[in-house]
């Protein structure tokens, strides 16, 4: 099996209205999409959130790595992660670069499940068919207050969610504490909460006070209370909690997990495989993580997390976002959008990671690029 060809664009969703949390407002979600043909017919397919540069993670795809892996075998994924890694390090390492290489490397290992006719988890060595999926909400909208949040939350556990996560960190501490309580209130005692703060605070005092004042209502972790590169801040922080700290959604590759480990600012690790280099290195972090009994929850994207959770020895959950949020949307240009069942989520029988694209969908929210051909 050969790669023939390689296409990348991005696509771009707009929300029918605004949702903010601790840091950012978000008016659409655009992702980075790449397609890998090969000379058996079988096609690849990889994805990631853009964060508004979709596009130029696109062209980087398609400018950079695509003349790396035309012609190659994708059976040799280790081998193709190498060199596209190294080919960019001067002016990669992280970032839109890493991005790139994460979706290639995703829609190599498609292709590798693809051609073994093997569903991802099962080609991977799965521990389970299935995995838990925890409800991801609480975000701020203008008029939502405490009575939304509170039926946005009983959603949640009358869908049978034994875990949910609320975002913290946007309003003054008197404030956002009335919303966990709240949460707390309605989820019960028996069930998890996990915070989500967005890198909401510069500094130890500030972190440390607020995440205490939640600290009453039992959390399970805080996710990202200061900004991700701040890893011994965040160290700190983790250090004068009685709960843990969880970061990873922005971390690139095993070294920059390695660094959290390494300094404890993390008690659990949340690696995102369009993000840390795909699910070569995804693997690699994941393995890492299990030599410190530390619980791998990864961040968004939960098509392509589940046959990975299911897989690792110390995974957690996966995050979930109901549509009905308007928060999470790239289910609208995929033909067969998974959904949670009594909290859990089946893993696709399907060849491959079973996510397959919605082609009309697909040309609706397409982003027409003038460069690169796209």
């Amino acid at each position: 099996m050969r790669v023939t060809d390689i296409e990348s664009f991005a696509v771009s969703i707009p929300l029918d209205e605004p949702v903010a949390f601790a840091t950012r407002e978000v008016e659409a979600r655009d992702h980075a999409i790449v397609r890998i043909n090969t000379d058996t017919g079988l096609e690849g397919v990889g994805y990631t959130l853009g964060y508004e540069a979709g596009s130029i993670i696109a062209a980087v795809v398609e400018d950079l790595l695509a003349p790396i892996v035309v012609g190659e075998n994708p059976h040799d994924t280790a081998r193709l992660w190498r060199e596209m890694f190294d080919t960019t390090v001067p002016y990669g390492r992280k970032g839109l670069v890493l991005r790139a290489i994460s979706i290639v490397d995703i829609a190599l290992w498609d292709l590798k499940a693809k051609h073994a006719a093997l569903p991802l988890h099962t080609y991977l060595g799965a521990m389970r068919d299935s995995v838990p999926a925890y409800a991801s909400g609480g975000y701020y909208r203008e008029g939502k207050g405490l009575e939304g949040l509170r039926e946005e939350m009983g959603r949640y556990v009358d869908r049978g969610h034994d875990t949910v996560k609320l975002k913290v960190g946007g309003l003054p501490p008197g404030e956002e504490v009335e919303r966990v309580r709240v949460t707390r209130e309605v989820i019960g005692e028996e069930r998890t909460l996990l915070l989500d703060a967005n890198g909401a605070w510069r500094d130890r005092r500030s972190a440390v006070d607020a995440c205490r004042r939640y600290g009453q209502y039992d959390p399970y972790f805080i996710e990202e209370p200061v900004m991700p590169d701040s890893v011994e801040l965040m160290a700190a922080v983790n250090a004068d909690l009685d709960y843990g700290v969880a970061a990873g959604e922005q971390e690139f590759t095993r070294y920059g997990f390695a660094e959290l480990l390494r300094e404890g600012a993390v008690d659990v690790v949340q690696p995102d495989v369009t993000v840390v280099g795909g699910i070569t290195e995804w693997l690699r972090i994941a393995n890492t993580a299990a030599t410190h009994d530390i619980p791998v929850v990864p961040h968004y994207n939960w098509d392509l997390h589940v046959p990975l959770v299911a897989v690792a020895e110390t995974g957690r959950w996966v995050e979930y976002f109901y549509r009905e949020q308007d928060v999470k949307v790239f289910d609208d240009v995929l033909e067969r959008p998974m959904t949670p069942k009594n909290g859990e989520i089946d893993a696709s029988e399907r060849p491959g990671h079973g996510v397959t694209l919605d082609d009309d969908a697909v040309a609706e929210f397409r982003v027409r690029a003038t460069n690169g051909g796209r």
